[in-house]
């Protein structure tokens, strides 16, 4: 199984992206992990929140495959403690022959098309972060998911 982080548009704080690229080489070891961007909109005053969200869902679409299983990043998702989520990732590895991937939309969030083709939502936490720190956030958690799953001691409870 190969996992996919979709995201629209790039980190740019360097602190930021260290974090991230620390935690997918950690990764490594664990899982197939690939990090794809989907650059921002540009031209994007004269549309409207609707209007971007539309033309990004057109881009994320481009990226999925049917037999993908598709997990979006976002508030109203399911919230899981670090152990939930890594029996989460471990019954998707056990159960699904597809690639997993877990997308964090525009500014905007997703278009409903994107919402009808999920299989599945996750949320990080009820408050709201970034987009740039919901990729580290998320790719700790992953990493922390995997620890858990081997029995590693990175993870503490």
């Amino acid at each position: 199984m190969k996992i996919t982080f979709l995201t629209v548009g790039k980190t740019e704080d360097a602190y930021l992206k260290e974090g991230i690229d620390k935690y997918v080489k950690r990764l490594k070891h664990y899982t197939k992990l690939e990090l794809a961007e989907i650059p921002e909109l540009k031209n994007t005053k004269a549309l409207s929140p609707e209007q971007q969200k539309a033309k990004e869902a057109e881009l994320i679409l481009k990226k999925i495959t049917p037999l993908d299983f598709v997990i979006l990043m976002d508030e109203k998702g399911t919230e899981f403690t670090s152990s939930q989520f890594a029996a989460y990732i471990n019954k998707k590895e056990v159960t699904t022959s597809a690639n997993l991937i877990f997308i964090i939309g525009g500014p905007y969030g997703f278009d409903t098309s994107v919402y009808q083709r999920a299989n599945d939502k996750i949320s990080l936490s009820r408050m709201t972060f970034s987009h740039q720190m919901v990729r580290l956030f998320f790719v700790e958690q992953l990493y922390r998911a995997y620890t858990i799953m081997k029995g590693e001691p990175y993870h503490h409870e």
